[in-house]
């Protein structure tokens, strides 16, 4: 009797040896493979190669581009017969396996051998996640055993509300939807609360084949996929008989809608900062994708920008708008037409248009920098300079006027006596200072004082922020930060917080945004005056009104606005268009700024009246 039971202690002491060894021998073994495998935390995380999202400055999404999913829905707000709706489709035993359903796969083997083809396949939904992750679409042996692996890897790092939620937001569905949340808007134009049992089944229907099922694409076949899913749904206890019948007798009823997101909210700005990434990113991280970029763009400025220019641009008149926060050099607002759709060319960034007066603050700082002063008179007379003989824009000439009126009433005599007095290198250089005249070169020649040459509104407004930012040339920027893969930061804020470039003293600047006030208070800028606010802004109109311009400032925001013909023809516009058109602009967002005053200029002001015996 004590043999018996010696032996069969002996035996149940092996066995637990034996067992025991074989589980730590399987622990050791999974955490080696799982050492070749990549994270399963990162699946939330997951996005597809190429992907780019731009963001406003307040996290607004402006666009999304390439295969990503548009919108997204978390575990608690997916409705449960969509989950279930998915399970009957594809993964009926989701809940009972580790990953790998070796049933399934035995049995999608036997039917594929008895129907002589491959009709089924028997990967689950965790595998079917690992795939759209980590893995691709090559059906060969090696993915498949690294498939597994990783779903059972997935299975141990995350629970099956998580795999399943990552699955319905991640998985194609056809037609450009990038899981769930976007099939529904794109076949239905719905969110997924409102989705009825039939839309739901026919959804669940595209996984296998999205492209040939899509109901856009293929509809008959999209409703024998809706059967085969309602039916199984049945079978699985999902929905009731009177249920599968009613969905199975709903006719096909298709609402569809561009995919969230795939029209960008600003096309002109957006555009625009997708030509310069390839500046700031190496092409392996354009290809990787997964991009997030926080833009300068402030989208509710945006759209009252867009609002001003489709309400004063009729018949074939174009306008631009632009806005840069001096301190910083970002980009706030940048409208370059009124139509994208019908014409993509971009007037902000891209047409090179004559500036007329507005190039006349070049001329003047150059003057005050060679010490002349604003209260310096000069006389305003017919005069030509090697045969160019320059007129007024009202055609009078004042006779002896300072410094100070003659910017006031924009008196072109003047601009070109100073031109000549100052020399060209030095205003040519400051305008080149200040990123005006590298597109297109600046000549030697007299009737470059009054703007007759070309610039784009971005390069002028940039130029007008570094006065208002007191002498300081920062290069305007579109992107505050960009975020790669994983959220890591490849482009931070603090390359854009670099030092700028000194281009004029402060004091020399402050001068000029007391004279860019006087334009405002009684010169040719009354139109754009705002109530309680300083404003320092100059008026430019090019010959024939081919370009009407007025570029103004308040101390924290300096906006330019443009209307021409693409064509360059005449126009019956005037430069008090464009002034009345920014202070449109700035009467809509002006409550989002502190009123505060341009450093020095009342001080400057004060001095000015009490040498004039004000």
């Amino acid at each position: 009797m004590n043999g018996v039971y010696y032996r069969w202690v002996l035996i149940i002491a092996c066995s637990l040896s034996i067992g025991s060894l074989i589980a730590f021998s399987e622990i050791l073994f999974s955490k080696k493979i799982d050492s070749y495998l990549p994270d399963s935390s990162k699946i939330s995380q997951f996005s597809r190669p190429g992907t780019i999202t731009l963001l406003s400055t307040n996290g607004q999404i402006i666009q999304k581009i390439g295969p990503v999913s548009r919108e997204k829905i978390t575990s608690e707000n997916m409705p449960l017969i969509i989950r279930k709706a998915f399970i009957a489709a594809e993964d009926r035993r989701f809940f009972d396996h580790n990953g790998v359903d070796f049933w399934s796969i035995s049995r999608a083997l036997r039917n594929n051998l008895i129907k002589r083809d491959v009709q089924e396949g028997g990967s689950t939904i965790t595998q079917q996640l690992a795939r759209i992750v980590f893995l691709n679409q090559d059906r060969t042996l090696a993915r498949k055993l690294k498939e597994a692996a990783l779903a059972y890897k997935i299975e141990r790092q995350l629970d099956k509300e998580e795999i399943l939620e990552q699955y319905l937001n991640n998985v194609y569905l056809g037609s450009s939807a990038y899981g769930i949340a976007d099939a529904a808007w794109i076949y239905f134009s719905k969110e997924t609360k409102q989705l009825t049992l039939d839309e739901i089944a026919l959804i669940a229907g595209l996984a296998p084949a999205p492209s040939l099922y899509s109901p856009l694409i293929n509809p008959s076949l999209a409703i024998q996929r809706r059967t085969i899913v309602l039916n199984r749904m049945y079978r699985e206890n999902f929905i009731s008989k009177d249920q599968l019948s009613r969905a199975l007798n709903k006719p096909l009823e298709l609402n569809p809608s561009t995919p969230k997101y795939f029209n960008s909210l600003a096309p002109f700005f957006s555009s625009w900062v997708l030509k310069k990434l390839p500046l700031l990113l190496t092409q392996e991280q354009l290809e990787i994708g997964g991009l997030i970029i926080r833009t300068s763009l402030n989208l509710k400025w945006q759209e009252h920008a867009k609002e001003v220019i489709n309400q004063q641009t009729k018949e074939n008149i174009e306008g631009a708008i632009v806005s840069i926060e001096p301190k910083t050099g970002f980009i706030r607002t940048l409208v370059g037409g009124k139509d994208f759709k019908g014409n993509e060319f971009n007037r902000a960034t891209q047409a090179m248009r004559s500036p007329g007066s507005t190039f006349k603050i070049f001329t003047y700082a150059a003057a005050l920098n060679k010490g002349i002063e604003p209260g310096d008179i000069f006389e305003d007379s017919q005069t030509c300079w090697n045969g160019y003989c320059p007129k007024n824009f009202d055609g009078r000439y004042l006779g002896r006027v300072s410094l100070y009126e003659s910017f006031n009433l924009s008196i072109n005599t003047i601009a070109v006596q100073l031109l000549d007095k100052v020399g060209f290198d030095a205003v040519i250089d400051l305008a080149n200072s200040l990123g005006v005249g590298h597109a297109s070169e600046l000549g030697k020649y007299h009737s470059l004082a009054i703007g007759a040459f070309e610039e784009t509104v971005l390069n002028m407004t940039a130029a007008y922020a570094a006065v208002t930012n007191r002498g300081v040339y920062i290069p305007p920027s579109s992107i505050e930060e960009i975020q790669g893969p994983n959220k890591k930061i490849i482009w931070p804020k603090s390359i854009n917080n670099k030092q700028g470039i000194k281009v004029l003293e402060p004091n020399i600047a402050d001068t000029l945004n007391w004279m860019l006030q006087g334009v405002v208070i009684d010169g040719t800028g009354k139109a754009a005056a705002l109530q309680d606010r300083p404003v320092a802004g100059k008026t430019g109109t090019s010959e024939g009104a081919r370009d009407v311009w007025f570029i103004g400032s308040i101390p924290q925001l300096t906006t330019s606005v443009w209307f021409g013909k693409d064509n360059n023809q005449k126009t019956a516009n005037s430069s008090i268009k464009a002034a009345l058109s920014w202070k449109k602009f700035m009467e809509k967002i002006i409550e989002d700024f502190q009123a505060i005053q341009f450093t020095n200029t009342s001080l400057i002001n004060s001095r000015w009246e009490a040498r004039q015996g004000i």
